[in-house]
């Protein structure tokens, strides 16, 4: 059985849109403004950088509770004991990193398309990261926007909790979550923002509004 996880607000890391602040003491604010899963993608820099940051974040976000999923490489993952990976459809495939990182990691897979959806695939996975919801300028090979209403029809078809990606800002909070998805993952909007706590905090708020009606 994975690691218990909570995809309402997945913060997705950019050293680029971090700046000069940097990406772990963006973390260390956003944290404390609610998000509730990170995830360490790494467009630059060496393994040795990508292990020194992760190591980093596990040590702000292992005593409080909030999982780190590395992006992609599964030695960065085990080299710092991270709790779970997330690929792409061109990375390795999720057969393979189950079986390297075993059946207690949490491991997400991206998917866009409803073809993308096989038993293969979604049978070793924990949960699916499904996007871009809006034309998104951090990830440049991300495929077409796909709207809410293919959102909303991945999550029925998938069976599997879901967060979405994408351009997504704290005024979509109600549509993303009304189309069933489990959570949202952002990047810019938190770690570009001026404030990150704050930033982080516009997501929960209205996130926790949503579920309380």
């Amino acid at each position: 059985m994975s690691r218990p996880f909570d995809l309402s607000l997945y913060l997705v890391t950019d050293e680029d849109l971090a700046g000069p602040r940097g990406v772990v003491e963006t973390v260390r604010a956003a944290i404390e403004g609610g998000v509730t899963l990170v995830q360490h993608r790494c467009k630059h820099g060496t393994t040795r950088d990508f292990v020194a940051t992760a190591s980093e974040l596990m040590e702000i976000l292992r005593p409080r509770g909030i999982p780190l999923i590395i992006n992609d490489r599964v030695d960065v993952a085990l080299a710092v004991d991270a709790d779970g990976v997330h690929v792409g459809q061109d990375d390795m495939r999720v057969a393979k990193v189950r079986e390297l990182i075993g059946p207690d990691r949490i491991l997400g897979l991206s998917a866009a398309l409803m073809e993308e959806l096989t038993p293969d695939e979604l049978g070793p996975i924990d949960y699916l990261g499904v996007g871009p919801v809006f034309a998104t300028t951090t990830k440049p090979d991300a495929d077409d926007a796909i709207g809410f209403d293919h959102l909303g029809r991945i999550k029925a078809a998938a069976g599997l909790p879901v967060v979405a990606i994408g351009g997504l800002k704290p005024e979509h909070v109600e549509p993303t979550l009304a189309a069933g998805a489990d959570g949202l993952a952002v990047v810019s909007a938190i770690m570009a923002a001026e404030d990150p706590a704050k930033a982080a905090r516009d997501f929960a708020d209205r996130i926790a509004r949503y579920r309380s009606q």
